[in-house]
């Protein structure tokens, strides 16, 4: 039995994003969850929420009990790109992107 969730458009870059989810893969979902709870950066902030979605997902409609959930698989895509104008040297126009991530975390029961 496999759970999922997904949050899509979240505007963070996916590199920095990768980076995070990275320490949280084939972990226990609570030790998952006080690992994101003592990171500081803001993707750790996304992700809980993603988890904590995935999680009562998996309690509230399959009926299964939270200590025995891990993180099977979580990955991060790259969304689309907003691009924007920035004024550059010499009177130029430069790009600046703005990077958007979707993020998707699949709970597994453990035997």
């Amino acid at each position: 039995m496999e759970i999922q969730a997904k949050a899509r458009m979240i505007r963070i870059a996916p590199r920095k994003t990768r980076l995070v989810i990275d320490l949280i893969r084939n972990k226990n979902v609570n030790d998952a969850l006080a690992i994101l709870k003592n990171q500081d950066q803001k993707a750790a902030r996304v992700i809980e929420k993603v988890l904590n979605q995935a999680i009562a997902n998996a309690v509230n409609n399959q009926k299964l009990k939270q200590n025995d959930l891990y993180v099977k698989t979580c990955y991060v895509d790259e969304g689309p790109v907003l691009k924007r104008a920035k004024m550059d040297s010499r009177g130029r126009v430069g790009r600046n992107d703005h990077k958007l991530s979707h993020i998707t975390i699949i709970l597994s029961e453990r035997n």
